[in-house]
């Protein structure tokens, strides 16, 4: 009950002025007003646009290969940790990140306790939000270009006239994957 309360009345009311090297409104997943259908329609509405100025776009879907289990808890904290959020559920946040270990066992054998530095808990409250919050910095390079993102789905529109800078805008996105431990599902 208290991660819901602290995405619903913390983390998505600090998606609407987040500062400026993070934003929330290209991911569709996971926020306050997004769905399936309101990503295909911004999808659409974009290459449309882009289409009234272009011959042609070019539309790059990617997808990261288990994104939820890789993701490390000091990066979701040092994103958060931008966001405009009171000092007590911030550090609640990072009790709740901070608190997870595991152990192995096999064959009436345990292993000690290990911490559990990386992975965002799906079934959680807060697991969905902390993913929108991971994937806020991740921005096209180049003007004109855009993104849409849905979950650890991502698309990436390139007008013709920007046809070069494909291969920079997926080597950034590549080169932002491994900075947030991420892989791309090649």
């Amino acid at each position: 009950m208290m991660e819901q309360v602290v995405v619903r009345d913390y983390l998505y009311p600090a998606f609407h002025t987040p500062p400026p090297s993070l934003t929330f409104l290209d991911q569709f997943a996971f926020c306050p007003i997004g769905s399936t259908s309101a990503a295909i329609i911004s999808l659409l509405s974009k290459i449309t646009q882009l289409l009234q100025s272009n011959p042609y776009v070019i539309v790059i879907q990617l997808d990261f290969s288990k994104a939820f289990d890789t993701v490390r808890h000091s990066t979701v904290l040092a994103k958060m940790a931008e966001l405009d959020l009171p000092v007590p559920v911030y550090n609640w946040i990072v009790d709740f990140f901070g608190r997870h270990s595991h152990h192995t066992m096999f064959n009436g054998e345990k292993s000690s306790m290990t911490a559990i530095r990386a992975s965002i808990i799906q079934g959680s409250g807060i697991g969905p939000a902390a993913y929108a919050v991971i994937s806020a910095n991740l921005k096209p390079m180049h003007s004109g270009n855009s993104m849409v993102k849905f979950a650890d789905d991502t698309y990436i529109l390139i007008p013709s006239a920007n046809v070069g800078t494909r291969t920079q805008e997926i080597d950034n996105v590549t080169l932002w994957a491994v900075a947030n431990n991420l892989k791309l599902n090649v």
